[in-house]
């Protein structure tokens, strides 16, 4: 079912990873999607190679826009292509982020500023500049935060303070642009590439109660029920962790 038909979709940091999963669903859905990319030239053109074939079956359109979330004149530039090549933009989801491991005690100012520059400042500029066209369409912003915004991650400082700091935006937004504006936040747990989990993160499928770790698929799913459900849903987070959290 083409639930998107006909909806122009902006996918941030969508070269590789969870990004391109959410992409790919998002086209079979039958949005017209649009990725950007800041150092990812490979992985975004084998990406959209793998939207073109979806793309060219639903008879939508995809494209990939090198951004850097950081700078305000990259993001205006690239939110205004997208724009005037699918005339307008219905919905953003703000998926590009930073992750970093980092003693807290040993933290610097420069990595602190680094994870709050892509994590938190990027979307917030992402989401300025696609406002107007988002307002016109009454469309929907779909945030991707994390678990580590809600719990305590002791050797992830910065990475969790700014993923908190993105779940307050969203419902910041979410009460701001109403009702025009629908946003929402989907905050995943751990979540491994394959169907098996990968060295090393064996032991966070033992303590979720779910009794696997996370897929990139989960997090789609749930991109797509913010995606399409109803727009009266907003200011709201959905975290996909199998119970991790709990």
């Amino acid at each position: 079912m083409k639930s998107l038909s006909g909806k122009s979709v902006l996918v941030t940091g969508a070269a590789k990873r969870i990004g391109r999963v959410l992409a790919l669903h998002l086209a079979e859905a039958g949005a017209h999607v649009a990725i950007t990319y800041r150092e990812s030239n490979a992985e975004a053109e084998q990406t959209l190679r793998e939207l073109a074939v979806v793309t060219e079956k639903t008879g939508a359109e995809a494209m990939a826009v090198r951004c850097d979330v950081r700078n305000p004149q990259s993001v205006n530039a690239a939110v205004a292509e997208v724009a005037e090549e699918f005339g307008g933009i219905d919905i953003l989801v703000n998926n590009a982020g930073a992750y970093e491991t980092a003693v807290l005690e040993e933290l610097t100012v420069e990595q602190w500023d680094r994870m709050f520059e892509t994590n938190t400042r990027g979307p917030f500029l992402v989401a300025q500049a696609a406002h107007s066209y988002l307002k016109s369409a009454h469309g929907r912003i779909i945030n991707i935060g994390s678990l580590g915004g809600t719990h305590p991650w002791a050797t992830h400082a910065h990475y969790c303070t700014s993923k908190a700091a993105l779940h307050m935006l969203s419902q910041t937004m979410a009460k701001a642009w109403a009702p025009e504006i629908s946003v929402n936040c989907v905050a995943p747990g751990m979540i491994v590439n394959g169907e098996t989990a990968e060295p090393g993160y064996e032991h966070f499928a033992e303590r979720t109660p779910m009794r696997r770790n996370g897929k990139a698929e989960d997090v789609a799913a749930a991109v797509l029920f913010f995606a399409t459900g109803p727009h009266f849903i907003t200011g709201q987070m959905l975290t996909v962790d199998g119970g991790l959290g709990l």
